[in-house]
């Protein structure tokens, strides 16, 4: 029996996939989950330091002339002390003097004597001025990344200022995508005039790799229970199983067959949802399988609202909803109501503008679009201007919280 989108992703979210880890350097962790907790063992910065060249001085002693006693280099190991009336010249980053309570850049003072300054505008210098404390920055035992977020470039840049090279992550989730269907014929074969390309296969592979998935092609089967099987089973070692066709009815669907003759467990059979409705998710031992609708506009829609959560489980994400931006409808929109329908569009950061011609069956239409909305089983008109939540597809916008992304 089918089920409505709501129930469709609470299961999804309540999946519970085995997640394998790997350890790896951290310049090549980009775009990886992580598979543990770091916090950091040491407070940044190290030291109190200058936030800039200048002078190293006492607050009290502002209004005074004052002695140079020392020069300070960033990298110096000094335990230099101020007293009254004196200053250390000292160079951004470089520790500063135990009791020093201001730094006053160099272009701010008038050199007296050789070793000697004094401040020009007295009335503007403020007690601990330009000075990083320790631990301003990071603090120690701070939390420096969480088991199942993202790792980018800035959760490298921690990382690697507390020292730490490796990180474990979780592994990619292995993909199988095969095709089955005689009648469609694979985009590096001859076809005849009356003959159509695969275009379904080419776009899960393109996508799952997107998505940072390790997808391997299992092949194209013939029309017939026996030879689906073979696929499957010689799929079986992948995380997730990926295909289109054969799930509705008619004489020469044998995917669901196939399945079913395999001891599959159907998690999903079907949702109320428009265009895609004949969609199957189950599980073979450890392999789920999505087998998705035929018609390429409805597969790829499909799976931009739910195959995508699915990955973001086999990668080990935390982030396993659907997050949108909020954006105005460019013209009025008229639908048939009745059931929760995705419309593919393009967002420009302020309108969104519906894709007029969206058949299920159509393959030039996602390349035109950049997000989609999805519209409530209520609604049949929208105005312009209307508030939309708008979701993306040619960006990954996943969060931790669980928010209604539908439109009514």
């Amino acid at each position: 029996m089918a089920l409505n989108i709501k129930d469709t992703l609470n299961i999804i979210e309540k999946l519970n996939p085995k997640l394998d880890f790997e350890i790896i350097p951290i310049e090549q962790s980009i775009n990886r989950i992580s598979a543990q907790d770091l916090y950091a063992d040491f407070a940044l910065p190290k030291f109190d330091n200058s936030a800039m060249d200048g002078y190293a001085i006492r607050f009290d002693d502002r209004n005074n002339q004052l002695n140079i006693i020392d020069t300070v280099f960033a990298g110096d190991n000094t335990n230099i002390f101020l007293k009254q009336n004196t200053c250390a010249k000292i160079m951004t980053g470089a520790k500063v003097p135990s009791n020093t309570t201001a730094i006053i850049p160099k272009e701010e003072t008038k050199q007296l004597e050789k070793n000697k300054i004094e401040i020009l505008d007295k009335t503007k210098v403020k007690e601990f001025q330009h000075i990083k404390f320790i631990g301003e920055d990071i603090s120690l035992n701070e939390h420096l990344i969480k088991t199942g977020e993202r790792v980018n470039f800035s959760k490298i840049t921690l990382l690697s200022s507390q020292g730490i090279s490796h990180i474990k992550v979780y592994k990619r989730p292995k993909i199988a995508v095969f095709a089955s269907g005689e009648e469609l014929k694979l985009h590096y074969e001859k076809i005849e005039d009356y003959q159509i390309y695969n275009s379904n296969t080419p776009t899960f592979i393109a996508r799952a790799k997107e998505l940072g998935c390790e997808v391997t092609f299992m092949g194209q089967a013939k029309d017939s229970v026996e030879a689906i099987k073979e696929l499957i089973n010689n799929s079986l070692n992948a995380d997730l199983i990926v295909t289109s066709g054969g799930v509705s009815v008619g004489d020469a669907d044998f995917t669901k067959e196939a399945f079913q003759t395999l001891d599959f467990q159907t998690i999903i059979d079907g949702i109320y949802i428009k265009p895609g409705k004949p969609t199957i998710f189950g599980k073979i031992k450890n392999t789920y399988i999505l087998n998705l609708p035929g018609n390429p506009l409805a597969s790829s829609l499909i799976f931009e609202l739910f195959g995508k959560l699915i990955v973001q489980k086999l990668i080990g994400s935390k982030n396993l909803h659907h997050n949108f931006i909020l954006g105005k409808l460019s013209k009025d929109l008229k639908i048939k109501k009745g059931r929760v329908t995705i419309i593919p569009g393009m967002f420009d950061g302020e309108y969104f503008e519906v894709i007029e011609k969206r058949s299920p069956g159509m393959v030039n239409v996602l390349c035109k679009a950049n997000s989609m909305i999805v519209l409530d089983d209520t609604v049949d008109k929208l105005p312009k201007d209307y508030m939309l939540k708008i979701l993306p597809i040619n960006w990954k916008f996943f969060t931790n919280k669980k928010k209604d992304f539908i439109t009514k």
